[in-house]
């Protein structure tokens, strides 16, 4: 009989919440940005994309999907905003490395 009970219940329609789609990819993807400087300013501004279509899927129908997920999300997308950083400071410092090199400054030091 119990077991009716269960299959009944699961058949139903009732459905337990699901993961976001691209919650574990996000939160990968803003530790990579994080990991890889340099070429993490594109992972970051992917895992940025791909955390902000979740957050708004979860923000519209917050019932259907999971907190756990949601939470992963928002790692993500802090993740991916301090990837975003450090990779443009990394860029704009080996910039200026460069063009001091290039225009003669950097022999004088």
């Amino acid at each position: 009989m119990r077991s009716n009970e269960q299959s009944d219940y699961l058949s139903s329609g009732s459905s337990y919440p699901q993961p976001l789609p691209n919650a574990t990819a996000s939160l990968v993807l803003g530790i990579l940005s994080i990991v890889i400087c340099g070429a993490g300013l594109v992972i970051g501004i992917i895992g940025l994309v791909l955390a902000n279509k979740d957050l708004t899927l979860y923000n519209n129908h917050s019932e259907s999907y999971s907190l756990t997920s949601y939470n992963n999300t928002k790692t993500g997308r802090t993740c991916s905003i301090i990837g975003i950083i450090l990779s443009s400071l990394f860029i704009l410092i080996y910039a200026g490395i460069l063009i001091a090199a290039f225009s003669g400054k950097l022999s004088d030091i």
